[in-house]
């Protein structure tokens, strides 16, 4: 059967990554606002980090000019998704702000996540254990089955969580020394005695 060059190229070069890719959705919102100048376009994604050249950006809207289809990018992996809302909001660039405020759009779940999420680290970094009930109220809310089963969880230790999110003591120190001695635990099994374990425990 012959085949045609078309055929030949069709797919070979799709799934191929470009420094362009996480820049599309963004010159293609500007585009429907009416900026279709390439040159004015490049200028704008040049500060939010681009690093291609003009002309890598000039031929990608050289096929939004000749294709009724817009040349969108490849949806973010879950993990940069989680990486964004895990983050303090200041710390994302404007262009991870403005792909995250796009999927929080799209995506009523993970916008209700995102704003427990935050919220939980407020009360974590201001010690607002006062507010953990309000928490667990909005949590129930939405329609998240992951975070009811922590939510479940939280409130079957409801006392221990607020004194741990309101007081200024922790038990981290503790929980640090527990660590180092399972580790000299494990690291001597079999190896030593009861005497040398304890001389490590003690000085190491």
């Amino acid at each position: 059967m012959l085949t045609g060059p078309k055929t030949l190229f069709d797919g070979q070069w799709q799934n191929r990554t470009s420094v362009l890719d996480e820049y599309k959705t963004y010159l293609h919102d500007r585009w429907t606002e009416g900026c279709t100048n390439a040159w004015k376009l490049w200028e704008k994604i040049v500060p939010l980090g681009y690093e291609g050249s003009y002309q890598r950006a000039r031929a990608c809207l050289h096929k939004k000019r000749t294709s009724p289809h817009p040349v969108t990018a490849r949806p973010p992996s879950p993990r940069t998704v989680a990486g964004w809302v895990l983050r303090r909001p200041e710390t994302l660039t404007e262009l991870e702000q403005l792909h995250l405020k796009t999927i929080r759009t799209h995506c009523p779940e993970l916008d209700a996540l995102t704003r427990h999420v935050h919220s939980s680290a407020a009360m974590l970094t201001d010690r607002q254990g006062e507010r953990l009930s309000d928490w667990l109220d909005a949590v129930r809310q939405n329609d998240l089955p992951s975070l009811h089963t922590l939510a479940a969880g939280v409130d079957r230790d409801r006392d221990a969580v607020i004194a741990g999110l309101t007081l200024p003591w922790n038990s981290g120190v503790v929980e640090g020394h527990v660590n180092r001695i399972k580790m000299l635990k494990r690291q001597m099994f079999s190896r030593a005695g009861f005497d040398l374990l304890r001389k490590r425990v003690l000085l190491v």
